[in-house]
């Protein structure tokens, strides 16, 4: 038996114990008549270029209301979903099909080439079951001649969640209903504001938080008057390297993708100081200074600080050209004007 190359490494003890489990109950759910079914998520692309379409196939009950509309659950149910691995999926877009498979975890993430006009496009995708219905993925496809993206974090960003209290982080994702998550007073203004200058902006919320979550997140942004907006985020499991994924990794790697996607765009960073977002956003503004122009962190409430840190000190500032905090979205207005953000 041949010794693994230099470049070859066993994947991590925890992923290969999680494939076998998926196997050993996606098997089990297959025989008792459970079927794949597609999830979609919004995806995003270039005018007259490509697509990233982006979705997930899970296994639901044969004839039961989930297996009409997988992408519905609500609490705990979200996250009690078995993917289904190496799953034929069709992808349509712009009346060109293109097959391919979920992965390991059910995931789809492909970027297809595809001839759109900008604005807000569709996909079709659909699996080899005749009896599965045609899932639609939105697309939201940035004009060639736009020069502007906005980047947002979620959790504490847009939406209070003080997410390290255990139990109220436990209630946010497992029951409590996205109609009953608070918004951060002001952002939904603030972003609205900087779209008014600059219209052509391509908005993006990029999150630590579960894909199970995606459609919660959606309903929560219309529901408070933020712009519409493929949300990136990342699945809780095991990876090659180690028992959980990395949300700062996650967020360093979807913003280096975003900068070599759409190399004509500048873009303003929206996070908070409750995580990783000013160290990240610091640090991709240092990778690339052109192309970041500018940095708003809203700052933790004392309450916040007092649930995420134990203290009230809070984390450390972080200062640079172009970077501004603030409470929330009515004082970070104010620095966006100071840095001629805002007219």
């Amino acid at each position: 038996m041949s010794r693994p190359g230099p470049v070859e490494r066993a994947d991590h003890l925890a992923m290969r114990a999680e494939d076998a489990v998926q196997r050993l109950v996606g098997g089990g759910l297959r025989r008792a008549g459970w079927v794949p079914r597609v999830v979609a998520h919004v995806g995003y692309g270039l005018e007259g270029s490509w697509v990233r379409v982006l979705a997930r196939v899970v296994l639901v009950p044969e004839g039961s209301l989930a297996a009409r509309h997988p992408e519905d659950a609500r609490g705990w149910r979200r996250f009690a979903t078995q993917s289904a691995a190496g799953v034929p999926v069709t992808i349509e877009v712009g009346g060109v099909g293109t097959r391919v498979e979920s992965d390991r975890e059910g995931y789809v993430d492909v970027r297809l080439p595809a001839d759109l006009a900008p604005g807000w496009a569709t996909a079709r995708l659909t699996t080899e079951d005749p009896e599965d219905p045609v899932t639609t993925a939105q697309l939201r496809v940035v004009a060639a001649s736009a020069r502007h993206g906005l980047v947002s974090d979620v959790d504490d960003t847009v939406m209070v969640t003080m997410l390290p209290r255990p139990l109220v982080a436990f209630r946010n994702a497992f029951v409590s209903r996205e109609v009953d998550r608070l918004p951060v007073p002001g952002m939904a203004g603030l972003y609205r504001d900087l779209l008014a200058e600059r219209p052509d902006a391509f908005v993006v919320y990029l999150s630590t938080g579960a894909w199970n979550v995606a459609g919660a997140i959606g309903r929560f942004l219309e529901r408070h008057g933020y712009p519409a907006g493929p949300a990136l985020l990342t699945d809780w499991g095991p990876t090659p390297r180690g028992w959980f994924r990395s949300g700062r990794q996650h967020k360093t790697t979807e913003l280096r993708r975003l900068m070599e996607d759409f190399p004509q765009l500048r873009w303003t960073l929206v996070g908070d100081d409750g995580q990783h977002d000013p160290a990240i956003y610091a640090d991709c503004a240092a990778e690339h200074p052109d192309r970041v122009e500018a940095v708003l962190i809203r700052r933790l409430s004392l309450g916040e600080q007092v649930a995420r840190y134990g203290n009230l000190e809070g984390p450390r500032e972080h200062t640079g050209p172009q970077t501004a905090y603030g409470d929330d979205g009515d004082e970070l207005r104010t620095r966006a004007r100071e840095l001629g953000l805002l007219g």
